[in-house]
């Protein structure tokens, strides 16, 4: 049940519940929209070929990362401390995304074979660094938006003009484009959620009128939100280092099938950071009055609805997994083993990744410190597994499910490090875990067997069938034993809900 003491106040929970209800819409628009991609890309494109493009657009999106500087989360800070114009301190923050991405794009074009080891680009594949700018302004823009409590851009841009544009600019483009059709595709789909963010965000925020780039002003800013840009992109190299180490010891084909698989699983994962514009601004404003027991109970809140619904998706992705990475193609069926550790991660990282939304704030520098250690360890132990599986004769499907396994316990350990230090500082209990989670997990397991334990002419009824059931079992629990009244406000208008 819900804590009753260090409860969050009644006005945060309906703005956590309120941001809580357009995620989980941006979540499910985004699931329906994304399936259809992977679907496309594997069946159309084949494994090779979107192995090729995984390990292309993780270098792009690192780079948009690191040309943020860290303003996805330290904007909202920036803003409430903020004695100039709310509109002049957010457009010197896309001034400082707009240098900091053209740094990065020539940087990727002036070396191409970061994105693309085993060959050159070709074609439109070459421009792809260009559009850097455009991910980054996104990220920002929304941002800004974020702190005047419009979820709802965020929705729009990243849960539906984004996922649906790449899906079909993929199926159109197959045709006349089958080499970089994906790469066209994706950057057709970031100028189209670059559009989607700025509209709304110009209607907030207006032109920057009597505004003149400071740069003293931005330099500081940047330089001010190091920290958090070290974190943001030590957070997102923890969930892609894996599918960079694949792409230098692994055929393109291998890390097709691992990136469907990370793909996959990260829609889990999408939950908690969709839940970061919202509980960012919350927290800095409990903070701001030096609140830390509501900052202590935000986190818990927010630990527990995300961890809840991870687990409900962890088992409907790893019980039927082979059907389900089968959907995507026959090939794809053997990073069945890394698709469960990558999901069983994602529910063990919920505790560090909410816990982090607070220590960059109180402890931002402690907070890197360990997630850079951290990264060090899993990198590490995905060497040791793939060698040691190498050793050992196994073959190149089952290797390659070790730099998963090695980010699943990398990200258990992360998150009881994180859940302590977080807890010593606020001086109350951080963690959303319940052990009503674990009675829901093994309830469902238990209906999800009798479904995969069918003749294989059979296998269609996991998915159709089995999936519902699954997903039906485990909530049932989590609602009738888990679930206190804090926790049914995420289902209902509260009042003094905005």
């Amino acid at each position: 049940m819900s804590d009753a003491k260090g409860a969050t106040p009644p006005d945060d929970i309906a703005t956590l519940a309120k941001g809580g209800r357009t995620n989980v819409l941006g979540f499910i628009l985004r699931l329906l929209a994304r399936v259809p991609f992977l679907f496309v890309a594997g069946r159309l494109y084949g494994a090779e070929t979107v192995g090729r493009f995984a390990l292309a657009v993780v270098v792009v999106e690192l780079a948009a990362l690191l040309a943020t500087l860290g303003m996805k989360r330290g904007l909202a800070q920036a803003l409430s401390e903020a004695e100039r114009p709310h509109a002049h301190v957010a457009w010197d923050a896309l001034v400082v995304a707009l240098l900091a991405s053209v740094a990065a794009s020539a940087l990727l074009f002036a070396f191409p074979h970061i994105m693309y080891p085993s060959e050159p680009p070709h074609g439109v594949a070459r421009f792809l660094p260009g559009i850097v700018f455009a991910i980054a302004w996104s990220d920002v823009s929304l941002a800004a938006l974020a702190y005047r409590r419009n979820l709802r851009a965020t929705v729009t841009a990243r849960a539906i003009i984004e996922p649906w544009t790449i899906s079909i600019a993929a199926v159109v483009l197959w045709p006349i484009a089958r080499h970089d059709g994906l790469e066209l595709s994706y950057m057709l789909s970031m100028l189209a959620a670059v559009v989607a963010s700025m509209v709304p965000f110009v209607r907030s925020y207006g032109l920057p009128r009597g505004w003149t780039p400071r740069l003293a002003t931005i330099t500081a800013l940047a330089w001010r939100n190091v920290p958090l840009a070290g974190a943001d992109a030590i957070e997102w190299a923890t969930r892609n280092v894996d599918r960079f180490i694949l792409g230098q010891l692994f055929a393109p084909s291998i890390v097709g099938v691992y990136y469907v698989a990370q793909q996959i699983a990260s829609l889990p994962g999408r939950l908690k950071t969709s839940f970061d514009p919202i509980l960012g601004p919350v927290i800095t404003q409990s903070l701001a009055v030096g609140d830390r027991a509501a900052v202590a109970s935000q986190v818990r809140q927010v630990g527990f609805w995300i961890m809840a619904a991870q687990g409900c998706l962890a088992l409907m992705g790893c019980i039927p997994g082979e059907a389900v990475m089968g959907t995507v193609g026959p090939q794809f069926v053997s990073g069945t083993a890394a698709l469960a550790f990558l999901l069983i991660a994602e529910v063990l990282a919920a505790t560090a990744s909410v816990s982090e939304s607070a220590l960059v704030y109180v402890a931002r520098h402690r907070n890197l410190l360990i997630s850079a250690t951290m990264l060090g360890v899993q990198i590490g132990l995905s060497f040791v597994l793939i060698y040691a599986m190498r050793a050992l004769d196994y073959p190149p499907d089952y290797q390659a499910a070790g730099p998963a396994l090695a980010l699943m316990l990398s990200l258990a350990l992360t998150s009881l490090i994180k859940s302590h230090l977080l807890a010593r500082l606020l001086g109350a209990r951080v963690s959303g875990w319940r052990w009503q989670l674990a009675g829901a997990a093994l309830v469902a397991i238990a209906v999800g067997t009798v479904f995969t334990s069918l003749p294989h002419r059979f296998e269609w009824a996991e998915l159709v069938f089995g999936l519902p059931a699954i997903a039906a079992s485990y909530l049932l629990v989590i609602w009738r034993f888990a679930f206190g009244p804090a926790d049914r406000a995420l289902f209902k208008r509260m009042p003094g809900a905005r």
